[in-house]
């Protein structure tokens, strides 16, 4: 006779295949999605429309169907029974599929043919620079968002419903007095900052630095930092990502600018913190909730470390800068370390969210945040937000972008549907600072290995207190069990104080 123990194992591992199964077709339909940003015809669009919202479809029904809701209560009564990792994976599994069964599947197919439409929308109207063009779709994936919100249900406002789909458990009740603490500390350290004499020397960024040996070097600092090269691909798109599939199989983007050096470089070093996490999940739970990133903020952590702590510091500068002087000489002529540390870390209210600097970077997510909760509320128009923008961006910025392509078309997100992202890069920016202050105590030689290109340790410290944790924690807990304290913004606010006072001269 068959135990209750034996009986939950076996039913453990009859959910676990059919969830593999699931998570097989969801990385198939992200492939479709990674091959749409590079290789796809631009006449494809249509047909790629279809394919996807089919399998979209398929992945859907499957996921919710009745006998895996059966299967996963069955193990979610009998935890005793379960050994933890399983357990962990049978909370996660639940979760997802309380949530997905409130989505009709018709919803989850015409979100995922519009995202597809509508992402070729977006890329024709940015580069005529014509708002017009991308209108249309806009005000259709709104609509679509909003009955996903809804579907979804919500306590407070329908934006929490569609922001847990990114952090989960995070509600605007608990992310509007984040983002109001660090727009109160921001703006007095970017006037401060305006108003010192110290400018850096940017000129030479913009001199020629052709593609070829930026995407040498770019490899090269890709394979520096860790990433495994078997394991992943760097191409280019209109806007940069990270796509991982499996922590075999990871893909990055960038572009490429040979008149502005930091785009590529510090966009690649991005994606690669994205891609280290990718591929610090551990194979053996791949398919699993054990084998994905907790939420995107902390995903959003590892980019913003790797890009900013480590990648704008002066130890790495002293790495990066004699392998720029090789294969870049004449545009560096008269260039030295600090002239370069410098300008990289030069603060300036920039249009362009991908290439602000770290002080006025959080500025343009509290921008998107504001228009994105107002659209799902029903208080923004798709027609008003060309001009909302303007307005919004010289009262936070102080700037005015010159036309709809380097204002309101720059950011892909909202043509894939992925309204509530943002915030989680502001989040990530507050994870980040705090993992770095950790980090920095207990790998008290951290800035002498980061000078000789010594990225292993910390990699490692990555790993070991982050990536093989998979969704086993979630984002609160986890940053509170790594460093002792909950999320707060005083780490990254003083982390800012520190770096630009000592860079502009300002006494906070």
């Amino acid at each position: 006779m068959k135990t209750h123990d034996s009986d939950t194992k076996e039913t453990y591992s009859r959910c676990l295949q059919r969830m593999k199964e699931i998570a097989a077709l969801g990385a198939a339909a992200g492939l479709l999605g990674w091959d749409q940003e590079t290789m796809m015809p631009k006449r494809a669009s249509k047909a790629r429309a279809e394919q996807s919202a089919a399998l979209a479809g398929v992945i859907h029904e499957r996921f919710i169907h009745p006998s895996i809701g059966e299967m996963l209560r069955q193990l979610a009564d009998s935890p005793s029974d379960l050994a933890a990792d399983h357990w962990v994976n049978v909370r996660e599994w639940l979760h997802d599929y309380e949530k997905a069964t409130r989505l009709p599947t018709e919803l989850v197919k015409e979100l995922a043919k519009t995202a597809t439409l509508s992402q070729r929308a977006w890329i024709t109207a940015r580069e005529k620079s014509d708002f017009g063009i991308f209108s249309p779709w806009l005000k259709k994936m709104i609509g679509l968002k909003q009955r996903q919100a809804e579907a979804y249900g919500y306590e407070d406002i329908p934006y929490d419903a569609l922001l847990d789909d990114y952090e989960r458990g995070m509600t605007d009740k608990l992310l509007r007095p984040v983002i109001e603490e660090v727009r109160k500390g921001l703006v007095p350290m970017v006037a401060a900052i305006g108003e010192s004499k110290l400018r850096p020397d940017v000129s030479f960024l913009a001199r020629s630095y052709p593609e070829p040996k930026q995407e040498e070097l770019c490899r090269e600092l890709m394979a520096a930092m860790g990433v495994d090269e078997k394991a992943s691909r760097l191409d280019r798109s209109v806007h940069p990502f990270c796509c991982g599939l499996d922590p075999t199989d990871v893909r990055i983007t960038t572009r490429y600018n040979k008149k502005w050096l930091p785009q590529a470089l510090y966009g690649v070093m991005h994606e690669s913190g994205h891609a280290l996490y990718e591929q610090g999940l551990e194979e053996k739970h791949s398919g699993t909730p054990l084998g994905e990133a907790v939420s995107l903020g902390i995903h959003e952590s590892q980019s913003r470390l790797w890009e900013n702590m480590i990648g704008r510091s002066r130890p790495f500068v002293s790495y990066i800068f004699p392998r720029l002087k090789k294969r870049f000489p004449t545009s560096l002529r008269g260039v030295g370390p600090e002239g370069f540390y410098r300008a990289i870390n030069r603060v300036v209210p920039s249009p362009i969210r991908v290439e602000a600097d770290e002080v006025t970077y959080n500025l343009h997510i509290a921008l998107r945040y504001e228009i994105e909760k107002g659209f799902i509320a029903g208080e923004v128009r798709v027609d008003e937000l060309p001009e909302l923008w303007i307005e919004k961006m010289k009262r936070y910025l102080g700037i005015r972008p010159k036309n709809d392509a380097e204002g309101v078309l720059q950011d892909t997100h909202w043509a894939q549907g992925l309204v509530g992202y943002f915030p989680t890069y502001l989040l990530g920016n507050l994870y980040a600072a705090q993992w770095w202050h950790k980090l920095s105590k207990d790998i008290r030689v951290a800035e002498k290995k980061i000078s000789r290109g010594e990225f292993g340790p910390i990699l490692d410290w990555l790993r070991r207190n982050i990536h093989r944790h998979g969704r086993r924690y979630n984002a609160m807990e986890l940053v509170e069990r790594v460093t002792g304290r909950p999320l707060g913004a005083s780490y990254f606010l003083n982390y800012l104080k520190k770096k630009y006072g000592r860079i502009y001269g300002v006494k906070w």
